[in-house]
């Protein structure tokens, strides 16, 4: 099975995993992403089962609507029944390093509304500890260099994503070399830079839930297990 067929996989169990979660006033959140992009399509086959949709980026919420479900503003909703996304890194702890497609400000976002936080991903995001990939940072534009010399303060070597801007207009600067050791901390580190929106770093708030491929089998893994 290759990892496209994983993906697909995974989307699908995810579908059907949150369908013990919905009722039809119930609203669901979406990520961005691959992974997420295979759960939106499993997801049309229970849209009846809720009663829409908050995406965390643009594409996102176009696909959605491509299925004909319906997408709302996260100003129009209370609370999220669950908020469903991949993920570029998972660490045992169900901390994630996210952003690589560019939408990590409002993938937080969106988490944050969610009573509950399902990651879904195949065994390559899988890391013993975070920092194998570059972590992602949102900068309003301005703020560049002053950003970057900052992040050189903490150790990391940031890279500026040529040609691209967030769904918010900002962009981003992608960072390796950071020392993990301590991920909620370096999360709250560069968060309190100023310039920055918001970092690829999920460990102060991480999955509550990981569904993850084994053998050609998905297991369920509880922040409880973790």
């Amino acid at each position: 099975m290759n990892q496209d067929q994983l993906k697909a996989m995974l989307g699908e169990y995810a579908a059907h995993y949150i369908d013990r979660y919905l009722t039809l006033e119930s609203y669901v959140g979406v990520g961005t992403g691959s992974t997420a992009n295979h759960f939106i399509d499993a997801l049309a086959q229970v849209k009846h089962r809720f009663a829409g949709a908050v995406a965390s980026s643009n594409a996102s919420a176009e696909r959605l609507k491509q299925h004909g479900i319906a997408v709302l503003e996260l100003t129009q909703v209370d609370e999220l029944i669950v908020y469903v996304d991949g993920a570029d890194e998972i660490d045992p702890q169900l901390a994630m390093i996210k952003g690589g497609g560019g939408a990590l400000t409002r993938e937080k976002i969106v988490a944050s509304a969610a009573r509950q936080f399902i990651c879904i991903a195949d065994h390559s995001k899988s890391v013993t500890r975070l920092g194998h990939f570059p972590l992602p940072v949102e900068v309003i534009p301005m703020a560049r260099s002053v950003v970057g010399r900052a992040l050189a303060g903490l150790g990391g070597k940031p890279t500026y994503r040529q040609g691209f801007n967030t769904d918010n207009g900002n962009i981003i600067l992608d960072v390796s070399e950071l020392n993990m050791d301590s991920a909620t901390a370096m999360e709250t580190a560069i968060n309190q830079i100023p310039g920055v929106v918001s970092n690829g770093l999920f460990a102060l708030q991480g999955a509550d839930v990981l569904l993850m491929d084994k053998d050609n089998e998905i297991q369920e893994i509880t922040a409880s297990q973790a």
